[in-house]
């Protein structure tokens, strides 16, 4: 996965001169308001609601066997405004793919099409849709807000931290988007997830392993 979870985009068109801490606060803000627009007071933003935020703004949506190097793609061209994510993705990055392609349409408007790729992102506008996506899924200072009240000490988290605030607040923003920010918001220090080669592995360490999964002899 890209960073955050996300994917990186090939743009048409070229990028306005902007500040980059001020852009990144916009889309912030922005991401906001389109929660509280839409009623969307939890951490748990499911496909269901972009589906229903896509079909007020009169966005056309679908699903395409994508390759496993593209995630989701964004239109706007004269047969109007079309959003299609890779029809293999997971629940979590499809929805932050969602989140992504909807800041094209609500900041890059003008951009005929784009392609979005599991690639890390470079270019700002870029960086934005991902930043865009996350504070849609799991606004920042909820997460902050979570995070002190599951008791976690400035530098002290750890990946059984990051599968808790994941279980406790249900939010469908990825175990790498959670450790992005606990790394942001110095919660984690850098290093403090590196060892970790799989999530299930860890849940299954704080929590045990589902019933489900357990062998039937």
């Amino acid at each position: 996965m890209g960073w955050l979870g996300g994917a990186a985009c090939f743009l048409e068109g070229t990028l306005p001169n902007v500040n980059r801490h001020d852009y990144y606060e916009q889309l912030k803000e922005r991401a906001r308001e389109v929660r509280r627009e839409y009623g969307l007071d939890t951490a748990r933003v499911m496909r269901s609601d972009l589906g229903r935020i896509y079909k007020a703004l009169g966005i056309g949506f679908d699903k395409r066997p994508f390759s496993k190097k593209i995630r989701g793609a964004y239109f706007n061209d004269d047969c109007g405004v079309h959003i299609a994510i890779a029809e293999w993705l997971p629940d979590d990055p499809a929805i932050f793919t969602m989140g992504h392609e909807l800041k094209h349409h609500l900041f890059d408007g003008a951009t005929a099409v784009s392609f979005c790729s599991t690639g890390k992102p470079i270019e700002y506008i870029e960086i934005g849709a991902e930043i865009f996506a996350a504070e849609l899924i799991f606004p920042e200072p909820d997460f902050v807000a979570a995070m002190q009240e599951l008791g976690v000490q400035p530098g002290a988290c750890t990946p059984e931290h990051i599968v808790r605030i994941k279980d406790v607040t249900k939010t469908t923003l990825s175990h790498q988007g959670l450790c992005k920010r606990a790394l942001r918001f110095g919660f984690a220090v850098a290093g403090a997830f590196d060892g970790v080669s799989s999530w299930a592995t860890v849940r299954d360490r704080v929590f045990g392993v589902p019933p489900w999964r357990k062998r039937r002899w």
